[in-house]
Order: structure tokens, then sequence, then C-alpha cells
């Protein structure tokens, strides 16, 4: 090939070997390559040489799990990457795709989800957990056994928590048991223990196998050992009793733990097992997140009688100091997203029906929409949108640059889960009331009404995907001429013209 004749580049009046000429390629963007492959054969083939456009598909984050050898033309591969990008935000912004709900019945009314890529757990008050991995739409969803003892013959207690991650599924119940599964062996649990008093709050490491829980005035983490088995690693006596339990990740050696307990928040550590990271007294925190080296939670203040707003504080985990105070409102922050926030990045929720995007170099928030009526209670960003979930049970997509909602969607419950990737949203309205009127124990009717259940949606808005499941059943036909917004409905008989 011609490629291999080339030993020499012309390079303005010099002649260079190849190599080099590559090496000073490395440094152009694609338009500049473009350019380059433009002013003579040899600079063709050096400005589309494999390696450029690997690293640059690398650079972008695309393939990041392919060698080189992978693909024959990198070139066309960075471009499709680019152009199914497109297309994804077009969907999202259009609420282009397939949209189903995560349904089931005898499980009475829904008391917990979490999801983790796209697989989705559900606890409910019959006591029963369940999974569905939304990445397969064909999927029918396993039902977690719980571990029987002999005299377990009458009514499960409910589930008060779900939680999953890449390997482990955890659910604790109201009398204080927790169940570990994983998702490579089958349905009976792998580990369980009894706290003696209810679990108040429940954490799972986002990657591995450590689980913490709090009960009573005590923080418990457990963890496998080298051979499998699972033990107590780590035992924490606290003063207060705690609202909010979080694993920090990415932590090599012994796992950290952040605990929000009232108006006091613990970096909990082995070596160092009742460290306060946070205390005022008479400020209670809100809410509370963590990524791998800093806590971001919301303080409760005195409000209106000292002047002081509620805050937001973010809290460095290696040095304990205190790094930002962001925002000032007074209505309390319900909900933060630190870890699935972009770089340098958090968003927040608040009782005052906001929701605040904030820079963690600045103080004062970047945007800051008028979001939901009865306050908002879970969100999510990614770099250009929000995903917010309300009290009222609204789920709203903003584009956060523009500052403008894309679209809605409303169930009756307030949304306790919004997770989201690239393609896929999973959004979960869970009742505030777990026993609703006519729906006891003592009914013979095994299934909650409809309307009290609760419920979880999935959607997808991946190309692969047909959306043949649209948000209409009658609506799928093949036309997709799209004049302004047609609500994702085909016609249900094509005509030729309209």
């Amino acid at each position: 090939s011609f490629q291999n004749e080339i030993n020499e580049v012309p390079f303005f009046d010099i002649q260079l070997p190849y190599e080099l000429a590559l090496k000073i390629f490395q440094y152009l963007d694609k338009t500049e390559l473009g350019r380059c492959a433009q002013v003579s054969r040899t600079w063709k083939v050096l400005a589309e040489d494999e390696v450029l456009w690997y690293r640059l598909c690398q650079q972008e984050g695309y393939l990041l799990d392919m060698s080189i050898s992978d693909h024959s033309c990198w070139k066309l591969a960075l471009k499709n990457c680019r152009a199914r990008e497109r297309t994804l935000k077009t969907n999202w912004k259009n609420r282009i795709g397939a949209v189903s709900q995560l349904q089931y019945e005898l499980g009475k009314i829904l008391c917990d989800v979490h999801s983790c890529d796209g697989v989705v757990i559900a606890g409910y008050t019959s006591g029963e957990v369940r999974l569905w991995d939304t990445r397969t739409w064909d999927y029918t969803a396993p039902i977690l056994e719980p571990m029987h003892g002999p005299g377990d013959a009458g009514p499960q207690p409910h589930v008060s928590f779900v939680r999953i991650n890449s390997s482990l599924a955890v659910a604790a119940y109201e009398d204080g048991t927790l169940s570990v599964w994983s998702l490579m062996f089958g349905r009976e649990p792998i580990h369980r223990y009894q706290h003696n008093q209810r679990i108040q709050a429940l954490a799972l490491g986002s990657e591995g196998a450590t689980v913490a829980t709090a009960s009573g005035f005590e923080v418990k983490v457990e963890s496998p050992n080298d051979r499998g088995f699972w033990q107590t690693t780590q035992t924490f006596e606290i003063q207060k009793l705690v609202n909010f339990l979080n694993l920090v990740p990415d932590v090599t050696g012994s796992p950290v733990t952040v605990a929000a307990a009232e108006d006091i928040v613990y970096l909990l550590k082995a070596e160092d097992p009742g460290k306060v990271l946070h205390s005022v007294y008479g400020q209670p925190v809100t809410c509370l997140d963590v990524s791998a080296h800093e806590a971001a939670f919301g303080v409760r203040t005195f409000g209106w009688l000292l002047n002081e707003p509620n805050q937001i504080l973010l809290y460095n985990l290696e040095t304990s100091q205190c790094l930002k105070k962001m925002g000032n409102s007074m209505g309390d922050f319900t909900c933060v997203n630190l870890q699935n926030s972009p770089p340098n990045m958090l968003v927040t929720g608040n009782k005052d029906r906001r929701v605040r995007v904030f820079d963690l170099r600045k103080s004062e928030s970047l945007c800051s929409f008028y979001a939901h009526q009865l306050g908002v209670s879970a969100v999510q960003m990614d770099d250009w949108k929000i995903v917010s979930g309300g009290e009222e049970g609204l789920v709203c997509v903003w584009d956060q640059r523009m500052g403008t909602k894309l679209w809605e969607m409303h169930a009756r419950h307030p949304v306790r889960h919004v997770w989201f990737n690239s393609h896929s949203l999973i959004t979960a309205n869970i009742p505030d009331d777990k026993t609703p009127r006519g729906a006891s124990i003592t009914d013979d009717d095994l299934t909650a009404h409809r309307k009290h259940r609760g419920i979880i949606y999935a959607y997808e808005f991946s190309v692969d995907q047909l959306a043949v499941e649209s948000i209409l059943p009658i609506c799928r036909s093949s036309y997709d001429e799209v004049t302004g917004y047609n609500y994702n409905i085909g016609l249900a008989v094509p005509y030729d013209n309209i």
C-alpha cells in the first residue's frame, strides 16, 4: 500500500521520518486533521493514521475498553459514536423511545427502590424483594427469596430499604433483619444478620461488597473476608440516631462511612472511630451525599431569627476541612447529588420548590429552576440536563444551559428515586402511606388497589431500541414526519399526505 512506501514525509522544506511526523500530528484535533488531509497525498495518509483517530476516540471518552486492533477504521468509529450521541440527545429532548412500567401486583405497596446501571431492585410491604434488568426488555424479574426461619409462617415484615450495586442486592426489613444476595448466584441470600431494633439507614458500596447499617445508636459495617465469609468488620457507637448513611466510594483498605445523626456528621474509620466531621448544636442535617474525596450535606439553620438561611456545606474527607458554604434558602435542602454529578458540580433540591446547580469553585448557584409545587424529592444531573422528581409526583427533565423544562411525566405518589445514564432513565413513585384504608393485612385480597401501589417507570431512549412500546400502544405506525411536538403519538393509520 501507499502508506508502506512512505518513509519520509515532506514538511515544508524538510523531509521528516514518518514516526516523527506522526508525533507532531497527534497535537491536532479532528478539524485540523481534516484540513491537513487535503494538503497532499502523503499528508492524507498521515492524517488518517489509525493511531491518531484511536487516541482522539479515547480522549472524547468513546470505546474506552477497546484496543487499537478492534476496529479497522477509527475515524469512522468516532464518527458513528458522535452521531449516536447526537441522536440520543435528541431522543432525550423530545422524549422519543420506549417506556415501560415495572409492576409487581402481589408485592402490595412499594416501599423502596434503587437501581444500578439499569438493574432495578424494589422492596414491598408484603416483604418481597424483586429485581428487573431493564437492559433486556424481555427479561422477567426474579423474586429474591428471604431466608425463612422455622417459625416464619406468619406475614413477612415490610421492607424498609433496598440497595443494589454491580454484584450485590441488599434489603433491610422492618424487624431489623438484613439480607444480602449475590447477583451471580441464585435467589437465596448469601448473608443475613439481625439488629435488635429497626434499621434507620442502609448503605451499600458503589463497588465491591461492603454493607453499612445504622440501628439505634450503632453503625455496623459488614463485608466478606478473603475466603468469602461475611463478618462484622467495624462497629461504631454514636450519640444520636442516624438519619443518613453513605459509604465513601473508591477507598482502598478498610471502608470509610459518613453518617449524619441529627445535627452531627461523623466520619467513621476503623483507625479513628468517633471522628466528628461537622457539628453545630440545633442545626440538623437534612440531606447527605459523598464522593470519593468530599461530602456535601444540607443544614437547617435557625433561619430568619438570626438572619442565617439554610445552606449546603462541602467538606474535604481527607483534611476534614469545610471547603464551601453554598446557597442561602429559606427552605430545607431535601436532596443533594454530588457523586453522579460532573466534576466540580453539585445539584440540589429544596423544600422551597427549586432545583439549584452549584459550581464547587464558587458559592452562588449557577442556575435555579422553579421545579415542583410541593418541594423537590430527587435530583440527578449530567453535563447538559437535569432530572428532578417532586413530592407531588412529577418527574421533570430540564435543559441546564437553556434553563428550560423539556418535558414532564406525572404519577400519583412522591418521586423517591431518579437514576439515568446516557440512554435510559429509571424513576420510582413511592407512596408515603404504606397501609391505606381497606388494604389491611386481614384482607383476603392479596393485591392492593392500583392507586395505592406506587409505580416504577423505565424509559429507554436508545437508538437501537425500536420505540414499539411507545407511549400509547395504539399509535405504532411507521409515520415519522414530525411537525411540532407530537407527544410521541404516530398515527394509527399512516396517511399518504396530511
